[in-house]
């Protein structure tokens, strides 16, 4: 600001006026401030109820010297959804594949060396696999009744998946040849069979009759689940089916071949349904390893296929109608809000997905500690179906081009909600949110995936209240 008088009683007068219109200032936005605060969303936490077995997992002590005893427990939280006709406080969740890291993880959550948790053993290196000390636990959908009275949430039914054959299912990964896996070992270090019936369940819808839906993780598809919990077909990148020519039910290779390329563990964990009723949206959590594992790792363009549910001689069908490019945040965002799990491109995955009406979605962009929220649209997208970029001879491929130069127009998002589990927060949100579904007054639910409480971590079902995030 220029001084207009002049001398020393003119130079204060000017710093005097500074200071005032400074203190107005500041005034201003301490108003905005207190303003924006006093509209942000509140939160209503729910806590499991005591007393319920369903939720319970035995103490688990492996026999490897030195190890640590793991507590653990059944982690409801990899998805979640809100049928209409249940009553307003009933959800439906469900579990992924079980307690489950890596052998780099041991050291720190049981205590021991990586080589002496996961030594050399027929068909694996030393250092290599994933540990699942409770391998039997069978995949389960979860219904859940909320209390407001005593904020406390109840598992008022468990349904676990099985095969036609009445097999329970496990989450252990299944054989695959043409898509990339890990071998699973139990908490000894012993290597494990893997099944072509295992399923690692993330997003979940139920059609109106009655009929649940889940995108799979791990080989990635999307599962066709009756009522009772019985696999009735399974849905596969086109070309992988006969990795499941063991499976107990009938596999079909129906989505576009290109998601066989998904990163090892980084497949279809969202999943949410249209307005109609019988289209599904399936979001694949990361972009592709197209052509490789590095163009994962640096990538930001990842896809959203839409797939109509239909019928053919009494059988489901699941035929893809739309592919369409979704543009992850840039990382150093996430930084900036303090994440320290935010380091590059790829620390960043898609986790959930729920419908808010009209075409609009509700998408779950996070790292364990912070969860960005993003409002989309389809409206305007390219649908890329069938295009030269389902085309692995294509390059560069869709992970390393650039959009505009591509002329393709990814789908519209607007950031809606920070959830927050950093200390210091406030609000302070529960870490690695990967329920989303919105309530019947228009509030929206979240619910946090514990890990099955290896580390300690709760599961809290989360009540947003003034987010605004109503259906559109």
């Amino acid at each position: 600001m220029r001084l207009s008088r002049e001398g020393p009683t003119g130079l204060l007068t000017n710093v005097l006026e500074v200071i005032m219109r400074s203190s107005a200032l500041l005034a201003a936005v301490s108003a905005l401030l207190a303003s924006a605060a006093a509209n942000a969303e509140t939160l209503i936490v729910y806590q499991a109820a005591p007393g319920q077995d369903v939720l319970k997992l035995p103490r688990y002590q492996s026999s490897v010297a030195g190890a640590k005893a793991l507590d653990i427990d059944v982690g409801i939280g990899s998805a979640a959804f809100r049928d209409p006709k249940d009553p307003a406080n009933v959800f439906w969740t469900v579990s992924d594949r079980g307690p489950n890291f890596t052998c780099d993880e041991a050291v720190e959550l049981m205590g021991v060396a990586v080589d002496a948790i996961c030594p050399a053993a027929e068909g694996l290196k030393a250092g290599a696999g994933r540990v699942y000390p409770a391998p039997d636990y069978t995949v389960t959908l979860y219904q859940v009744t909320l209390d407001p009275a005593s904020k406390t949430y109840k598992v008022t039914a468990a349904v676990p998946l099985k095969t036609p054959k009445g097999k329970a299912v496990s989450g252990l990964t299944n054989p695959l040849k043409v898509a990339k896996t890990d071998m699973p070992r139990d908490g000894e270090g012993k290597p494990l069979a893997q099944d072509p019936n295992s399923i690692d369940a993330e997003g979940l819808v139920r059609l109106p009759d009655g009929r649940f839906f889940i995108g799979e993780e791990n080989a990635t598809g999307i599962a066709e689940i009756a009522p009772d919990g019985t696999i009735v077909r399974r849905f596969v990148p086109a070309g992988t089916e006969q990795d499941f020519a063991a499976a107990d039910y009938p596999v079909t290779g129906s989505l576009p071949a290109i998601l066989a390329k998904r990163q090892s563990n980084r497949g279809i964990e969202a999943l949410a349904l249209g307005d109609d009723g019988r289209t599904l949206f399936a979001m694949v959590q990361n972009p592709l390893a197209n052509p490789d594992s590095k163009a994962y790792g640096d990538a930001i363009n990842t896809r959203l296929l839409a797939v109509e549910v239909g019928s053919d001689a009494g059988a489901t069908t699941l035929t893809p109608v739309g592919e369409y490019v979704y543009r992850l945040d840039d990382w150093k965002h996430f930084a900036e809000l303090g994440a320290s799990d935010a380091k590059k491109p790829s620390s960043l995955r898609v986790s959930e997905m729920t419908a808010l009406g009209r075409g609009h979605f509700l998408v779950d962009e996070r790292t364990d500690e912070v969860a960005k929220l993003f409002e989309i649209s389809l409206d305007g997208a390219t649908n890329i179906l069938g295009s030269r970029w389902d085309d692995p001879a294509t390059a560069p491929s869709l992970e390393q081009v650039e959009l505009e130069a591509a002329e393709i127009v990814p789908v519209g998002k607007t950031e809606r909600l920070v959830a927050s589990s950093l200390e210091g927060a406030n609000p302070r949100y529960p870490g690695k949110v990967e329920g989303l579904a919105m309530t019947a007054d228009g509030d929206l639910m979240i619910v946090n995936d514990n890990d099955f409480g290896i580390a300690g971590a709760a599961t809290e079902i989360v009540i947003v209240k003034d987010g605004g995030l109503a259906a559109r």
